[in-house]
């Protein structure tokens, strides 16, 4: 298997013309670490961006703020959330922030607006600003400040990579990704904090473990894995946001999912206990829907219902400004054994 090769995921026709091909790679990972089906090359590095959000939770999980702070199931899946700043998540983050008493310029990711097109637009006609609490990634940053302000850690440095919270936490993706810590790569995420880079059978392996606690040889993490997942199931809307692929999957509390920018994805499966990583290429997101729909059906998936949810929220019509069908897309790709 090429390292580095990558294959055609999607194809985009406008009318019955070919105008872009989407580029990628898949990789499913079976309990016993090893590699069940792929698509590509599946040992390709590709940065976790906010897949790791879950992941990125963990430490702060099992030190024990949800019983400090007395949180509940909504402010834990905000913490592992790309948020789309829509109602129903400030209404969970202000609950957060007011629970760990720290104040908002404390965040250092940067004052936005939200992504979310209705929240925005009433935001701007109301004559409203960017705020920090805005910012997609704003719940990871109030869980970390949580745990370090429970451990009396420095609160100022919380996103630098030395600090022991970072430190802790690329020691726990490590671990349930059967990595050493010095072969991962690191970098810097738009929203300030360290950002991983490991192979995308790895990242599937890593969240095999969110689906399957039993594998996680520390107790202790096994059931900071079991507290968020089960936030993050219980309370879907909040991870991504209305009509995200996040939140449509998660409403089978048979699936763990979250994205990350730059095209990359993840997901994993409980009963069938399998970890599944995918990256675009060229960093889309449109086809992500599509990616996950075509590989639910390849691995003979079982909720049909499901299945016709993400047809239906995720067509494979193009569709131009006015809402007029003016081509399709088409997956292409076969997972291989």
């Amino acid at each position: 298997m090429d390292s580095f090769r990558d294959t055609i995921l999607v194809e985009e026709y406008r009318g019955d013309i070919l105008e872009c091909s989407h580029r990628g790679f898949i990789c499913v990972v079976d309990e016993k670490g090893r590699i069940f089906k792929y698509a590509g090359a599946p040992y390709t590095q590709v940065f976790t961006r906010s897949a790791a959000k879950p992941l990125q939770a963990i430490p702060a999980i099992r030190a024990g703020i949800q019983e400090a702070y007395q949180l509940t199931d909504a402010e834990i899946a905000v913490m592992t959330a790309s948020h789309r700043a829509e109602d129903v998540h400030m209404d969970v983050l202000k609950s957060l922030i007011s629970k760990i008493g720290v104040e908002e310029e404390g965040l250092v990711c940067a004052p936005s607006l939200p992504l979310d097109r209705k929240s925005r637009e009433a935001l701007l006609r109301s004559g409203g600003d960017r705020r920090r609490l805005y910012h997609n990634c704003s719940g990871k940053h109030l869980g970390v400040l949580a745990y370090c302000k429970m451990m009396g850690f420095d609160l100022k440095s919380y996103h630098a990579p030395t600090h022991p919270v970072q430190q802790e936490i690329v020691d726990t993706i490590a671990s349930l990704a059967e990595m050493a810590v010095e072969d991962i790569g690191r970098g810097t995420d738009g929203c300030g904090f360290p950002v991983f880079a490991l192979p995308l059978s790895a990242l599937a392996t890593a969240y095999l473990k969110l689906v399957c606690p039993d594998l996680i040889k520390d107790t202790r993490t096994a059931e900071a894995v079991r507290q968020i997942t089960r936030a993050m199931n219980a309370r879907p809307e909040l991870v991504g946001g209305s009509g995200r692929i996040d939140s449509v999957l998660m409403e089978d509390d048979n699936i763990i999912a979250k994205g990350g920018f730059k095209g990359v994805y993840c997901f994993s499966l409980k009963r069938e206990r399998l970890g599944i990583a995918f990256k675009v290429s060229d960093g889309s997101e449109e086809e992500w829907g599509r990616i996950v729909l075509e590989i639910l059906h390849q691995l003979n998936y079982a909720n049909e219902e499901l299945l016709l949810k993400l047809q239906e929220q995720f067509p494979s019509r193009i569709l131009n400004d006015e809402g007029s069908s003016v081509g399709h897309m088409e997956t292409v790709f076969t997972l291989i054994n």
